[in-house]
């Protein structure tokens, strides 16, 4: 049975969803794991709260996935597990979904090229912005390139905002996409991966 299969039986048995599998030079195999997502309801009346990967979880994945390893006579030095962290990769199409409205990071598989619209260099892969759903379904990606206003600095209410710009994706199209590692050292209230206030 292939590595993949195996740490994928094991993750998703134990209740947690399989994120990610890297084989490092040295031996070293990483497992990432997260918590299954499920959608809240519309008319849900209020936020369901988000819950993460414990040590407690890991400590019980890494037990099963080292027996089931050894049985399966995998090659390895050393098995490490872990949660996903602040900058969770996007792999599918659930991952987009429950991440919609959160600032991510992306880096396109080819240049823009020609889809390339005034302002952005034709030539430019790596993309920060707010996941958003597409019209046509699809995904898109919105920022603005105007420099964020620091702590304290004075804004003229005559400055006009630089304009938002959008890029369309499939998922086809990404060598990567994570969420954006950025913290709010004001507390949990704000959702994960969005700037703070």
């Amino acid at each position: 049975m292939a590595l993949q299969q195996i740490v994928e039986q094991i993750v998703t048995g134990l209740g947690y969803d399989l994120v990610e599998i890297d084989r490092s030079a040295g031996g070293l195999l990483r497992i990432t794991i997260d918590l299954p997502w499920v959608q809240p309801p519309v008319d849900a009346p209020e936020p369901l709260l988000e819950q993460y990967v414990t040590v407690e979880d890991c400590e019980k994945v890494t037990r099963q996935l080292q027996f089931a390893l050894e049985v399966d006579a995998v090659d390895y030095k050393r098995l490490e597990v872990s949660s996903p962290g602040i900058d969770r990769p996007l792999r599918h199409e659930q991952d987009f979904v429950r991440f919609e409205g959160s600032i991510i990071d992306i880096t396109l598989k080819v240049p823009m090229g020609a889809a390339a619209a005034g302002q952005v260099s034709a030539n430019r892969k790596k993309f920060r912005g707010t996941l958003e759903r597409a019209d046509n379904g699809g995904w898109q990606i919105v920022w603005s390139d105007e420099p964020a206003v620091k702590p304290g600095q004075k804004v003229s209410k005559k400055r006009i905002p630089a304009p938002l710009q959008a890029l369309g994706f499939t998922l086809d199209e990404l060598r990567d996409a994570r969420l954006a590692p950025i913290v709010n050292f004001k507390g949990r209230g704000a959702k994960a991966g969005q700037v703070p206030d």
